[in-house]
């Protein structure tokens, strides 16, 4: 073991990484509470001396009560996307003792790098991150630096010392691409997601994956980028009908920038899904209220909040314990859900 260099703070992890410890336990050596074993204790002390880490003073003040509230953090546009985030982690939460704080961010660079102020003020055990808060460096670091549990929704990569659920998004983008080409179609449009959520990268992997696999001649002009939003679905959607050779299809990286395709599509005279198939992503409730009901990835996001928002109260509730279990990192499955929005491209092109 050697010293850390001035120029990086040694933090809660180097300390647990170094002792052989987890996160919780370093804190509670730190915090002075019982149960903790002696030689642990030592270890713990030496290895924090070793990387002359001292502990947060407020952090240490936020770890020593109890308030039964636990946050839920998101930065999405999509207000489906959101209701099913919320409805799952209440699901989880019922016959609990522990109640929901749903913090939003309009934008993700407001809680960045602030989760320790913002849990402080609001007195919260423990927090859910959901996309794509989960994937942002500075709030994961110091969250794991204060010592405060959490677990993330969806993120672009499992392992680490948090628990994790997520879904393959691009696998499911390429069933989506799968599903189109065996209706014959050969020009498929994708409106991508909001570049700020890895979701978003990931599911045009697919769609190119889904490209190369099928032999499909790959066309930046069928690539448009969306935010996430039935506006930009509908101006996306305007772009691409507007080509002079438009595609057959589209795929939309959610629901509601499909919903916002669909409409583009009825403006422009075109006819879903006699002259173009539209394909969403969620099977949000938007899938089924607009026309034709959208045929769409099935992300089972209400069942990702609820097992993440149960793996936050066990982190809770165990405390430090050198014996738990490693991490949940969780895989839940998608499905394609065929509606009326897709049918067999009547005059393919090669």
């Amino acid at each position: 073991m050697t010293r850390k260099q001035a120029t990086r703070h040694s933090t809660i992890t180097d300390v647990a990484d170094a002792a052989g410890v987890s996160i919780k336990t370093v804190s509670r050596v730190f915090n002075d509470e019982p149960n903790v074993r002696q030689a642990t204790r030592d270890r713990v002390l030496s290895a924090a001396a070793t990387l002359d880490y001292h502990p947060n003073v407020a952090a240490r003040s936020l770890a020593g009560r109890r308030s039964f509230l636990i946050g839920l953090v998101y930065e999405n546009p999509s207000p489906n996307y959101v209701v099913d985030l919320q409805t799952g982690a209440l699901d989880r939460l019922k016959g609990e003792r522990y109640r929901l704080l749903v913090l939003p961010f309009a934008d993700i660079t407001a809680a960045s790098g602030r989760m320790q102020a913002i849990a402080r003020a609001s007195g919260l055990d423990g927090v859910v991150l959901a996309p794509p808060l989960c994937d942002d460096a500075a709030t994961v670091a110091e969250l794991e630096a204060c010592g405060l549990p959490y677990t993330r929704i969806g993120p672009s990569s499992g392992g680490g010392h948090a628990p994790d659920v997520a879904m393959d998004d691009a696998g499911a983008a390429r069933a989506v691409i799968d599903h189109l080409a065996a209706l014959g179609h050969r020009r498929i449009g994708i409106v991508r997601g909001d570049p700020t959520h890895a979701s978003a990268a990931a599911r045009l992997g697919g769609y190119r994956a889904g490209f190369a696999a099928h032999g499909l001649a790959a066309d930046p002009a069928l690539e448009a980028i969306g935010a996430y939003t039935f506006a930009s679905g509908y101006e996306a959607g305007k772009t691409l009908l507007a080509l002079a050779d438009r595609p057959t299809a589209i795929f939309a990286c959610n629901d509601d920038m499909a919903a916002g395709v669909l409409n583009a599509a009825h403006e422009a005279g075109i006819a879903v899904p006699d002259e173009l198939s539209v394909v969403g992503f969620d099977d949000s409730a938007i899938a089924c209220v607009v026309w034709p009901r959208l045929t769409t990835i099935h992300q089972p996001i209400r069942d990702m909040a609820r097992e993440a928002t149960g793996a936050l109260l066990a982190l809770i509730e165990a405390g430090a314990d050198d014996d738990a279990p490693s991490p949940l990192h969780l895989m839940l499955p998608y499905e394609l859900v065929v509606r009326g929005s897709t049918a067999r491209v009547a005059d393919p092109r090669s």
